[in-house]
């Protein structure tokens, strides 16, 4: 491991975007550290260190960074699709869709897979013994949840070549009408009542941050304009909670009305847009940390296993506390002295357990070789919409109730269990042969 990352990491071009690297790896991590802070587990069930402490909330506009790695998502994909299109035959862009979907996807669905078969299987077997009650069957639910990121990415990757057009052909104009359009459903929400016009903003709003990176990448967000970006946004962002109808905590909580996540809100673009104009400002500072090799071998080592991490992290999570709770230790008062003084120890021992399931899991992160392809551009699209569809239908739904046919509303659609894992291994199983080798 260590030999192959330093190769990786002394082949790296000059030519390479070291900062796109790195706020990958840190938007996920924060994530991750997010999730590990805000469990609030006792012996009586699981709750929201937010929800018992609301004056915490302010730190959600610090660690909901997920903005950040749709934003490097963009710029990802739109030079990925660039370079494949300078490479193809003429008129072969069917071929090209296929390669690009799967090229982009196999290193996000694949560890996927695995997570979906590992987990629907222990899911299974639990139940089959009678087990699913308590802890178990809190984790069967909830272990899913951050599914929902990789059904909006894989509409990102999906969408990137239409956007990626109207990108070239009006730059800031495409942005805009994508940020209007959020805009224009948050009024028919909230102003007239419009029903389930809401859920049009998990597009437009993750969309117009998607779009955000391909402006990125053809160098169109300087200094001036990450400024205008970052003090626009916090203002704007800012504004909206204290005068409109919007939550102060930039992540769900229990029990409210309106969450600025699900669906995303107008709010939440603001927020986006302050953090990609932040980040933007800390480009040249980083850039010099990451010409230092040993910082730069940090983030390579990071990113061959980010996600990985990132899908077994919950598992480590509740893996952690079930131990405590089998061994009878102690577990204090959410926010109590005690808690807080606990939290490192919890901290250690997730990342530990995460640690040791990367080491399981991540082969299946290694990307393949490339190779040429024969694509079917439709044959793709359909399966990555049934991908996207079933694993947003898995974080809602969980693994809990497999056997009881239990559902939960996929917009309006009720989603079980079972029906979600098809639909994502089929998807999965659509995208590999759309793009398949050459013989």
């Amino acid at each position: 491991m260590g030999s192959s990352v330093r190769e990786l990491a002394g082949a790296t071009p000059a030519t390479r975007d070291r900062y796109v690297d790195l706020l990958r790896v840190a938007s996920l991590g924060a994530v991750v550290l997010g999730h590990w802070l805000m469990a609030a587990v006792t012996p009586d069930g699981v709750g929201n260190l937010l929800a018992v402490v609301p004056a915490l909330q302010p730190l959600t506009w610090l660690l909901q960074v997920m903005p950040v790695f749709f934003f490097v998502g963009g710029f990802s994909h739109a030079l990925s699709y660039r370079s494949l299109l300078r490479k193809r035959p003429e008129g072969s862009e069917d071929s090209v869709y296929s390669a690009f979907l799967r090229a982009r996807l196999q290193r996000l669905l694949r560890p996927t897979m695995v997570f979906v078969i590992v987990w629907g299987a222990a899911a299974l077997l639990v139940q089959l013994l009678g087990g699913g009650g308590g802890l178990t069957g809190v984790t069967l639910r909830m272990v899913t949840q951050p599914l929902w990121f990789i059904g909006i990415y894989l509409a990102m990757v999906a969408f990137t070549p239409p956007l990626l057009r109207l990108h070239e052909r009006y730059g800031w104009g495409a942005f805009a009408a994508l940020a209007v359009a959020a805009v224009a459903v948050d009024v028919l929400r909230f102003a007239a009542g419009v029903p389930y016009v809401e859920f049009l903003n998990f597009a437009f709003v993750w969309l117009a941050v998607h779009q955000l990176g391909f402006l990125r990448a053809d160098g169109r967000i300087r200094l001036r304009r990450a400024a205008l970006l970052a003090g626009g946004g916090l203002v704007t962002a800012t504004a909206l909670v204290a005068f409109g109808p919007y939550p102060l905590s930039m992540v769900g909580m229990p029990g409210e009305k309106v969450s600025n996540m699900a669906p995303p809100t107008l709010a939440l673009l603001a927020h986006g847009l302050w953090l990609v104009g932040a980040v933007e400002l800390l480009r040249a500072p980083a850039a010099r940390l990451l010409e230092r090799p040993r910082v730069w071998r940090t983030v390579v080592a990071a990113n061959g296993v980010a996600m990985t991490a990132f899908l077994w992290h919950l598992t480590a999570m509740f893996g952690v506390y079930g131990a405590l709770l089998a061994l009878d230790v102690d577990l204090p008062e959410p926010a109590s002295a005690a808690w807080w003084t606990q939290v490192p120890l919890r901290l250690a021992l997730a990342a530990a357990l995460t640690a040791a399931l990367v080491a399981a899991f991540r082969t299946f992160e290694r990307p393949a070789a490339s190779a040429p392809v024969q694509g079917h551009g439709p044959l793709a699209a359909l399966g990555a919409t049934l991908c996207l569809l079933g694993v947003l239908g898995l974080s809602m739904v969980g693994f809990g109730g497999l056997l009881d046919g239990r559902t939960a509303l996929l917009i309006a659609i009720p989603v079980s269990a079972p029906a979600a894992v098809a639909m994502t291994l089929g998807g999965w199983l659509l995208v590999e042969r759309a793009g398949r080798r050459v013989p």
